[in-house]
């Protein structure tokens, strides 16, 4: 284990002026807490902080990071206490060391949900110190690099939280060294037989290659030696995960992978960067399309250099990067490595911008921390994030976009902004209008158009590929289809309340939510709408003296006849055709239906399963939870409500002709049953110009068949000449329509 004076010089051999005090106070203090713990291996506990501290001391990390590293686990796992921490240590570090610590005793319903939440309070304290971050990367470093003697279900779930989060979480920061430190240790624990296997190639790859690749760093050496540039060259072989994952996601062999070797170039400047390409590209040829300049266009997590794929020497395929050595420091250790150059510069103590681009995805992430998302939306999220390789597509003004891979121009609108995506109806790529799903390429340049009066799309879910689109469209959708049931909700106490001859108002309602158990009125004229709160509830609620007046519903009867009298507890009444009833002007507010527009219109609205279309007489049913369901007047799944006068709702037709938009129907065929009549009937529909949205077989027979249909169709006017059609075909012995 390492001592004192050791984990010291450690230190100074980077910064000379280290607070000695510091580190020996932390490392007495740790060790004194963890006392005679034990890991899992049996080791001393403090020798697992003793270690995450070297590890950091590799990346030239100030004493204060040491020092938090000493003490990550303190808080966690001894008596220590954050105020005790603050008390010795300052209020800094002790905040850092209480960011480290896990949640405890969450009233958490799933693994996974705990896992979000410490990955939430994760990141708000890396948003806030960067050094949250080293600490916690270098910790997991250390736990998998000894995983070997934690129990082996515990192994798997660490091993896969490591590829999942923290190896994309530390790309995204710009530490690539680390990345594939987190993933080669992760793939050995979740795949051992492909660890093996794709470890066992690589090694015997290598050793067959030797020459080779010593003949290709000579050649590039000499080259740059003879046009007199400072340059040197490196060959490097891919990582067994890099490598396993390529074969996997492009189903090639080993033997098909053409780029497991690749050589950087290090140069001391910018401009010796693109000297460098000139020499390559004017000695050997540019392979078309292998060309990515990521310096004067840097990845999101600050990564910058130069990418190009020659035919080289021996005819052969050889990837190289050309970058500065501040590039390639800033490659392997990210955001600590600003740290360093900063500190070189300025003769400061040690600190990291919040200005880097890999600090401005942390802050975009954070801001959906604020968005009211659940811990399992939250965590899908970020893994979405994290897992990104980028293109860059740019606004009509120039602004750069980065996007993930496979991005569509929803993406795109919604990086640009949340009203910007909300309001999306279509999209310009390059100047031509194109679908919205379009896959974005890099260099496209994007135009949102856009709508006040859109709202996204549920599907559109499906169809976007980051994070913050999903979580914007998740959270549109939520508040349209709540608006959507607060309308029904007003709608339904305006008329409840007018049967009961009194006034609707939503302030009475705010001195009575304690009664409703509602937090709000909008909670309130949701719940109604949702059919999870009756209206007479409300109206009780508001006025205490009020008595209910219920008429037992006759329904069956008069369904047969024609006609009924059903209220319900919303004040709906339903006409009694050839019956005059004396009404004075509440119950003719009351009376007023409502109207349906369709599944597009601003309630929300539901179609019974045999459907409805303008033109018939309707009537709406209020299904908890899924707002109102329309049925033909007619339709004997009605008798299933007959004793719920409550869910009755008076309702009348509302098209608005500029909607467009057809309504279901069922009809049931009967055909004989021979080859073609189905492409026959087919015909027909298409020829009417009604649409075929499901179709189910019913009774066969040796000479007939009966085929149901669901169709979509304008009116009834529409289905009646349809189904006119379809009796006239000499193949149809019925065409009829079904009710229920």
């Amino acid at each position: 284990m390492m001592r004192q004076y050791e984990l010291v010089e450690r230190v100074q051999r980077y910064k000379p002026e280290v607070n000695e005090a510091l580190l020996n106070k932390a490392y007495v203090y740790a060790m004194q807490k963890h006392g005679h713990q034990k890991r899992a291996s049996g080791d001393p506990y403090f020798s697992h902080p003793l270690e995450v501290a070297a590890i950091l001391t590799d990346m030239h990390l100030d004493e204060a990071t040491i020092a938090v590293a000493l003490l990550h686990d303190t808080i966690e796992d001894t008596s220590a206490t954050r105020q005790e921490i603050d008390e010795l240590f300052g209020p800094e570090l002790g905040k850092l060391v209480e960011g480290l610590t896990k949640l405890k005793k969450l009233d958490l319903v799933s693994k996974k949900a705990e896992q979000a939440e410490n990955l939430r309070k994760l990141l708000l304290a890396i948003s806030d110190d960067i050094r949250v971050l080293l600490v916690k990367l270098a910790d997991r470093i250390h736990n998998m690099r000894t995983l070997d003697h934690m129990p082996v279900e515990k192994r798997a779930r660490i091993a896969e939280e490591t590829m999942e989060i923290y190896a994309p979480l530390a790309g995204r920061m710009g530490m690539q060294g680390v990345r594939e430190e987190l993933e080669d240790l992760a793939f050995r624990t979740i795949n051992p037989d492909a660890y093996r296997t794709v470890t066992a190639r690589l090694a015997e790859l290598s050793e067959r290659s030797k020459s080779v690749i010593a003949g290709i760093e000579q050649s590039l050496s000499d080259l740059f030696a003879k046009n007199g540039l400072n340059a040197s060259v490196k060959g490097r072989q891919k990582k067994p995960w890099s490598v396993f994952r390529k074969m996997e996601a492009k189903a090639l062999s080993f033997e098909q992978l053409s780029d497991i070797f690749g050589f950087r170039v290090m140069v001391d400047t910018i401009d010796d960067c693109y000297r460098a390409l000139g020499f390559i590209h004017t000695t050997w040829s540019m392979v078309p399309g292998r060309f990515k300049d990521y310096i004067s266009t840097p990845k999101q997590n600050d990564y910058r250099s130069i990418h190009t794929t020659i035919v080289g020497p021996s005819r052969q395929r050889i990837e190289l990067q050309i970058r500065t050595r501040e590039m390639n420091d800033i490659a392997e250790y990210g955001v600590a490595a600003h740290a360093i150059y900063k500190d070189k510069t300025n003769g400061a103590a040690p600190t990291i911008s919040k200005d880097t681009n890999a600090y401005g995805w942390l802050r975009r992430t954070i801001e959906q921390l604020s968005e009211g998302d659940n811990p399992e939306d939250f965590l899908e999220n970020t893994k979405l994030e994290l897992f990104q390789d980028q293109v860059f597509c740019f606004t009509p003004k120039g602004m750069l976009i980065a996007l993930p891979r496979g991005a569509t121009p929803i993406d795109f609108a919604y990086a640009v902004h949340t009203n910007v995506g909300n309001t999306c109806v279509g999209a310009k790529v390059n100047g031509r209008i194109m679908p919205l799903m379009t896959e974005l390429k890099n260099g496209d340049e994007v135009e949102i158009i856009r709508s006040d009066a859109q709202v996204p799309p549920a599907a559109w879910e499906h169809m976007v590929v980051t994070g913050k689109a999903r979580a914007a469209i998740r959270r549109a959708t939520k508040t349209a289809v709540r608006k959507q049931y607060s309308g029904l909700g007003i709608r339904i106490l305006e008329r409840a309340f007018a049967r009961a001859g009194r006034t609707f108002d939503k302030d009475r309602i705010k001195t009575v939510l304690h009664r409703l158990a509602r937090k709000d009125i909008e909670d309130v004229l949701a719940a109604v709408g949702r059919g999870e709160l009756a209206s007479t509830d409300v109206l009780k609620a508001v006025f205490p003296d009020y008595k209910e007046e219920r008429i037992g519903p006759q329904a069956p009867k008069q369904r047969e006849e024609g006609w009924f009298n059903i209220r319900n507890a919303a004040g709906m009444l339903f006409k009694m055709p050839g019956r005059a009833a004396k009404k004075g002007k509440a119950d003719e507010q009351a009376a007023e239906p409502l109207p349906i527009r369709g599944v597009r219109g601003d309630l929300p609205v539901r179609f019974a399963p045999e459907g409805a279309v303008p033109g018939d007489r309707i009537v709406g049913i209020i299904q908890p939870g899924l707002g109102i369901t329309i049925y033909p007047i007619q339709s004997p799944s009605l008798t299933a409500f007959d004793d719920q006068p409550d869910r009755w709702i008076d309702v009348r037709w509302d098209i608005d002709e500029a909607m467009k938009e057809r309504f279901p129907a069922r009809v049931a065929v009967t055909t004989i049953n021979a080859p073609g009549s189905l492409a026959e009937i087919a015909q027909i529909i298409a020829n009417n110009d009604a649409n075929i949205h499901a179709l189910s077989m019913g009774r066969t027979a040796p000479d007939f068949s009966e085929m149901i249909f669901d169709l979509e169709v304008w009116h009834l006017k529409h289905l009646n000449q349809l189904l006119s059609e379809l009796k006239n075909s000499p193949i149809v012995s019925d065409a009829r329509r079904v009710n229920g």
